[in-house]
């Protein structure tokens, strides 16, 4: 071929294109690039849940703060158990949880103790009540519980000077009874990142508006507002613009000044209404514009002004899927998360997937459990970039690396579950 020779325009229907870069190239290139965001505010430890820690957190206390009983049952000493046989031993009182007794006991003796009750002076062990003979205030008991059992250590959970929670942890549920249990009533956050978003195309109708012949309601505006809901963004959802130079130029100079982060859906193919790229071009700094996948090859990243730009393409799954992939990675570290891992497993298909080398690619399944009760994926139908129902229908991805071709039922494929991408 001489220099003179014409480049070929590569489509997204073709399965390989050597402008495109491969998936984990570009996901490397875009974490890459980022830094958390400046900023931090202390809330009340309610208000903190599925947000970014902003601090490290220390125990200055042990927990358990005492010596205490994990069953319902008896507190003794040790050296009071028989090696065989029976013993019987006086019961002189009862320790409860909040109410301690405040009483040595002897050889001979026990306690009645209640779960989360402080050991008595003079005891180290709990018998459970299911295991003890009770006649009046004496009880009888066997061998077979051993010295300390059924019993919580001082500082045994957490000890002082324990680090609890990294700076950078998304917190939990269970983060909250942790921080609850050390008595830390607030904790420093990092500030939400704010997200302007918009869908360009003149085709593009807001719910509400009547529809033209040859006009859509947008979804990706409403996939989006719910991907960056849960993610705890800051939103600022600035609409459906025109198929205009002048308004998408517009559009972007008024996001990138009041948002950390710019996404738009729409108009980052070739085409001769597409402005997004010319506007990117004239106000930015494009890394990327095309990835190895499927869906969602037409995928653009880089900065306008002060603001990262991600351009998503126009067709429902393919936002989904690239939000996903890539966005979502991108903002969790942006807030200052540390863990932004997506947990995958290998799991046998129970579908025949079809698939030409090429691309990596993303299709929607069903993981549930066959009738042998072993975890299996099935497809969730047609696998089309518009078909926004097989992404309402799955719960996972199934994942086909960019050299695999046609999978065939049984063999074992990665899939990533829903439930781990927020």
């Amino acid at each position: 071929m001489n220099d003179d020779s014409p480049v070929k325009d590569f489509s997204c229907m073709d399965d390989y294109d050597p402008n495109s870069l491969p998936a984990n190239v570009a996901l490397d290139r875009i974490k890459s690039s980022l830094s958390a965001v400046r900023g931090e505010i202390k809330v009340p430890v309610r208000s903190a849940l599925n947000n970014v820690l902003a601090e490290h957190i220390q125990s200055t206390m042990n927990v358990p703060s005492a010596v205490n009983s994990a069953m319902d049952g008896y507190a003794l000493s040790a050296t009071d158990i028989p090696g065989e046989g029976t013993k019987e031993l006086s019961v002189v009182g009862t320790s409860w949880a909040g109410i301690p007794l405040n009483r040595p006991v002897k050889s001979g003796e026990c306690a009645r103790i209640m779960t989360g009750g402080i050991l008595p002076e003079g005891t180290d062990t709990v018998i459970i009540q299911e295991s003890v003979e009770r006649l009046d205030d004496v009880i009888r008991i066997a061998s077979g519980t051993g010295q300390g059992d059924n019993v919580r250590q001082i500082g045994e959970d957490i000890a002082v000077g324990d680090q609890v929670l990294a700076l950078g942890t998304r917190l939990t549920a269970a983060d909250l009874g942790l921080l609850a249990s050390l008595g830390i009533g607030e904790v420093s956050i990092k500030r939400k990142i704010r997200v302007a978003f918009f869908s360009t195309g003149d085709e593009l109708r807001s719910l509400g508006e009547s529809l033209d012949e040859g006009s859509v309601y947008d979804s990706n505006r409403y996939t989006l507002y719910g991907m960056l809901t849960r993610l705890g963004c800051d939103l600022l959802d600035m609409g459906v613009i025109r198929d205009k130079r002048e308004d998408i130029e517009a559009a972007f100079l008024a996001a990138a000044e009041n948002a950390d982060v710019v996404i738009t859906s729409g108009g980052v193919s070739v085409g001769e209404a597409d402005f997004v790229k010319e506007t990117l071009d004239k106000l930015g700094q494009v890394e990327f514009w095309k990835v190895a996948m499927k869906p969602g090859r037409p995928l653009a990243f880089g900065r306008v002004k002060n603001a990262c730009f991600f351009g998503l393409p126009g067709n429902p799954v393919s936002v989904m899927v690239t939000f996903y992939q890539f966005v979502q990675p991108a903002l969790r570290k942006m807030m200052g998360e540390t863990r932004t891992e997506v947990m995958c497993m290998k799991v046998p298909s129970a579908s025949r997937l079809k698939k030409r080398p090429g691309r990596l690619e993303y299709q929607r399944g069903i993981m549930e459990r066959d009738k042998q009760g072993q975890l299996v994926v099935r497809k969730t139908g047609a696998q089309g970039s518009g078909i926004l129902s097989s992404m309402s229908q799955a719960n996972c991805f199934i994942i086909l690396p960019i050299e695999s071709s046609t999978v065939e039922v049984g063999a074992l494929v990665d899939v990533q579950p829903f439930f781990g991408l927020v």
